[in-house]
Parts: structure tokens; sequence; C-alpha cells
């Protein structure tokens, strides 16, 4: 294979990660698994092995911002962590007693929920839009006849988690970990909703805390793969490389390109994905 193929396809790949993640917030490996199955090839165990491979560095990079910007919960994400790595080790040997196509099903059912809720957040968003529109000039008459506007709400100050909420993030990490070593996605799409709903932290902590689990429950999975020779290290590396610069183009234009049309347009895009992954593995697509 050409250096075309082997790495500049993938660098390009990840930039357009990249730009998603940055733009969206969302996480890669619900885009690399197929494509690294699709688009290069690669066996299910591989595509999986690869995603989680690349995972790792992109969400270090996430998580430090998150960090730095006080958007995140450290204990509870160093708690879930701890939970995923005990599992995700166990997520990789399911895969390799699995059958090929339970795998990709498995991949494809999580692509197509991340596209659901992807889809169903535009739809809410055009809605909210749509109601603000209405109702500016309502509130702009509303609004002459107060002589003091209502100030600002603080960020609320800094939560200590209980012993008992931080017992209940492990528990989400495990089911993660299962699944992050499984299909090689991040497991974010299990932790937030589950952080949000069981524990009931704030929707702009749950991002940030979800990558501090994921980039440390990924390791003990990744290093599995890695002895078991399942990794694509080239393809990992340049999704690596070009997501970097992706995530840094994703964030500058966030100001200029319309979230609500994006959305629908990926949102679009993993469906057509996750299907075209089941149809692709039973032989349907020739």
């Amino acid at each position: 294979m050409d250096v075309l193929t082997l790495f500049v396809l993938p660098a390009l790949v990840g930039v357009v990660i990249g730009i998603m993640s940055g733009l969206l917030g969302i996480g890669g490996g619900t885009v690399m698994v197929p494509i690294f199955r699709l688009a290069f090839g690669m066996s299910p165990v591989m595509s999986t092995a690869t995603s989680l491979f690349a995972i790792i560095p992109t969400s270090i990079s996430g998580a430090a911002s998150h960090i730095r910007h006080k958007t995140c919960i450290v204990s509870l994400g160093v708690a879930a962590g701890l939970g995923g790595a005990l599992t995700s080790p166990l997520g990789v040997w399911l895969a390799q007693i699995s059958p090929a196509w339970l795998i990709m099903v498995a991949a494809a059912l999580i692509i197509g929920w991340s596209a659901v809720k992807m889809l169903s957040k535009a739809f809410k968003l055009r809605a909210q839009k749509r109601a603000q529109q209405e109702g500016a000039g309502a509130s702009a008459e509303a609004g002459a006849d107060d002589a003091d506007p209502a100030p600002a709400a603080a960020d609320p100050a800094p939560r200590k988690l209980t012993r008992k909420q931080l017992l209940i993030g492990v528990a989400i990490g495990l089911g993660a970990g299962v699944a992050s070593g499984y299909v090689g996605v991040g497991g974010g799409f299990i932790m937030v909703p589950l952080m949000l709903s069981l524990i009931g932290i704030e929707m702009r902590q749950a991002s940030g805390t979800s990558l501090i689990a994921v980039m440390i429950l990924a390791i003990p999975g990744v290093i599995e793969q890695a002895l078991l020779g399942n990794i694509n290290y080239t393809a990992g590396i340049a999704i690596v490389v070009g997501s970097i610069p992706g995530a840094v183009i994703g964030a500058r234009l966030v100001r200029v390109v319309p979230e609500l049309a994006l959305r629908f347009v990926f949102g679009g895009f993993l469906i057509v994905a996750a299907i075209i992954l089941v149809l692709n593995e039973f032989g349907i697509l020739g």
C-alpha cells in the first residue's frame, strides 16, 4: 500500500473527525469504526481496536481543556474511569470470541443511537429557535417596561460528591468499560446520560467528566488489543495527527457554521453509516 492510503487518507479523516468534535462535541469512535471498516477494509476487531487506540490521546487533550476551564468533576471522572478500566479488557475479550457480524451490529446500534440523539437535539433546537423568534417582539416590549434587568445567574459553587455518588460513578464506568472495549468507542454515550440522571451533575460538567473517565478506562483495553496484535498503528496515529488541527478548526468554526444544519447533516450521515455497516456485514451490498 502506498503512503497516500497508509497515512494521508487516515490523516484527512482525522481532520474531519476533529472538526466535527470541535463543532458538536462528539466522540470520534462513532465515526472511526464505520470508516475503518467500510473505507479502509479493516476487520471488525481491527476497526474497533484502532478506534480505541486513537481515542486515548484525543480524550486526554479534551479532558485537559475541561480541567483547565473547571467544567468537569475530576473525582467522578476518575471513579468512573477506574471502574471502566476493570471491565474494558472484558469487552476486548468478548470481541475476540464474538462473531464479526455481532461486533458490527453492536457498533451500528450505538452509532444509530448517537445519530437519533443528535437529530432529536436538532429538532429541539429548531423548535426553541422558532419560539424565540415568535416571542422576540413580546419580550422586547416587556423589557422596555422593566427598569432593572435581572442579573445573570452565577456559576454554582463546585460540588463535593458523596461516597455513594462516587460509587455510582464506579458502577457507571463498569458498564461503559465493557462497551468501550467491545465496540471501540469512548463510552460517553453511556456515561453522560447516567451521570445526569443518577448523580445529578450539570450537563456542562458531564462531557468533561466523561472524557476524564475515557482516558483512564481505555488504557487497559488498548494494552490488551496491542498484545493481541489487533491495532493498525499507522492509521491510528494518522487519525490522531489529523484530529488535532481539525479540533482547532472546529472550535473556531463554532461561531460561523450553523449548528442546527450541521446536526441534521451529520446525524443523517451517521444513520446511513450504521445501515451500510449492517448491510455490508451480512453481504447484502455485494
